[in-house]
């Protein structure tokens, strides 16, 4: 990061160039929503006024954004985000957007209560996000679930559903089924898939593949982990945040950036990329007192990186452009008191004065001689 441009993605990542691994054909999409949550204009399901497709008896689908390629056959393994409605009463009671987590399915796999969820993925592509109706016989059936998530009894669901991509493994695993090992090899082949897109600027698409890399690497997996095995997953873990941190920089999505640096810093509180990324972000925020507490942190881990001197540099410089400005905008309310003038003197004033007093003064002789 020393010599470091930000117009240049290898100097600003861990990036570099990966050759495709064949025996996993990746599948992914080109959506503005590979990361981060889409709009929402209220806290229901979306209004949709496209056809509706029946997919089975209880599942019907509108699509919301279309996507591209192939559907997933059975036994692949999905990844995505949704949102969970009962539709009686509109309650959200699942936001995997909000909690920042990637959902893994394999179709054909898939828990009882998420069975009409599959049906709807599997008839999904790449990419696209669409409304699912299921019915409660193909979601949490006639008893409903009473712990989390809470569902009441015989209550259908509404789903709106993003596919971020999908693997086509043919007899796919899920990540429970993985030892660790596995989880985490798998997950490296998505970040180095990411890593390719990095480099050809194809952020959207890069991020993709970080998320499903990240999807390996949940709490519950990191939990367990302990020694050798924590280190090697974190060595996955982290570079994905700060790629996608990078990928976000660059599309001026500041604030998701602040939130994969912070992820990085609870592992790892000194990580001088993670702290000269949200210092970044922050600047462009204009926080500028956190990006500068950021950059003095980062630049004890890295006290000869040229690119932490800079940003030190570039905040000092601006620093001193607002007190100029400030000090001219104060100027201009609080100058200097006006100088009050020399009142000219009015001479015809006092000669006429004179006289009067001149006039008094005689008078008051010839009346005293008179007396």
């Amino acid at each position: 990061m020393d010599d470091a441009k930000e117009s240049e993605i290898q100097q600003e990542s861990e990036i570099q160039p990966f050759e495709q691994d064949e025996e996993n054909d990746i599948v992914t999409q080109q959506a503005a929503f590979a990361y981060g949550e889409p709009a929402q204009n209220g806290t229901g399901p979306p209004k949709v006024d496209t056809d509706v497709e029946v997919l089975h008896e209880k599942v019907t689908k509108q699509i919301i954004k279309a996507g591209h390629g192939q559907k997933p056959s059975k036994y692949a393994t999905c990844f995505l985000h949704y949102r969970a409605w009962t539709e009686s009463t509109n309650h959200k009671f699942e936001d995997t957007w909000q909690e920042q987590r990637a959902v893994e399915l394999v179709i054909g796999k898939e828990k009882q209560q998420l069975t009409g969820l599959g049906i709807g993925v599997s008839n999904m592509k790449a990419g696209e996000r669409a409304l699912l109706h299921v019915g409660w016989e193909l979601a949490y059936g006639e008893e409903g679930s009473f712990s989390f998530p809470n569902v009441p009894p015989m209550a259908d669901v509404l789903y709106e559903v993003e596919l971020i991509g999908f693997d086509e493994t043919g007899e796919g695993k899920a990540r429970i089924d993985m030892t660790v090992e596995e989880r985490i090899g798998s997950a490296d082949r998505r970040r180095m898939d990411g890593n390719a897109l990095f480099k050809e600027e194809k952020l959207e698409e890069a991020m993709q593949q970080y998320e499903m890399a990240i999807a390996y690497m949940g709490d519950d997996f990191m939990f367990q982990l302990f020694g050798k095995y924590r280190d090697m997953a974190l060595d996955v873990k982290n570079p994905c945040h700060l790629n996608m941190a990078a990928c976000l920089i660059k599309l001026k999505r500041f604030e998701e950036a602040i939130v994969q640096c912070s992820i990085v810093l609870t592992e790892d509180e000194n990580n001088a990329k993670a702290l000269y990324r949200r210092g970044k972000a922050r600047a462009e925020l204009g926080q500028t007192e956190a990006a500068r507490d950021d950059f003095l942190k980062a630049r004890k881990s890295a006290p000869e990186d040229k690119a932490i001197i800079r940003e030190l540099r570039l905040l000092a410089e601006h620093d001193k452009a607002v007190y100029q400005k400030q000090k001219e905008i104060y100027k201009g309310i609080f100058g200097p008191p006006p100088v009050s003038k020399p009142k000219r003197t009015n001479w015809l004033i006092l000669i006429w004065a004179w006289l009067v007093s001149l006039f008094s003064r005689v008078f008051k002789r010839v009346t005293h001689k008179a007396d």
